[in-house]
């Protein structure tokens, strides 16, 4: 069972919401592999989970949850040692909210 290919308008369409420029090239591509998708997700509602318990991962294990308590600090006179710039007590890091630009 396939899914019916998407027309270029379609396809146009939702590169329009997601901002995407696209050539006539990029459209058939994107089309072809959108398609290949939702066929992909019409395979996988086929498949008969009724009797399958739900996983929080593949790998069978669990997640190790420590206590939550201090470890090891730096004094702040090492701290300011080691910190590329400073204002004692505080270490001087760039702006980045606003203007200062961001990461």
């Amino acid at each position: 069972m396939g899914h019916e290919p998407l027309s270029p308008d379609y396809v146009r369409r939702i590169a329009k919401l997601s901002r995407l420029s696209l050539t006539d090239a990029q459209v058939a591509d994107y089309g072809a592999r959108m398609t290949a998708v939702l066929g992909y997700m019409d395979r996988l509602r086929e498949l008969k989970l009724d009797d399958v318990e739900p996983m929080a991962n593949v790998g069978g294990t669990t997640n190790r949850l420590d206590e939550d308590t201090p470890g090891p600090t730096l004094s702040n006179e090492a701290l300011m040692k080691i910190a590329p710039d400073t204002m004692p007590p505080f270490v001087k890091v760039p702006k980045v909210l606003g203007e200062g630009g961001g990461a």
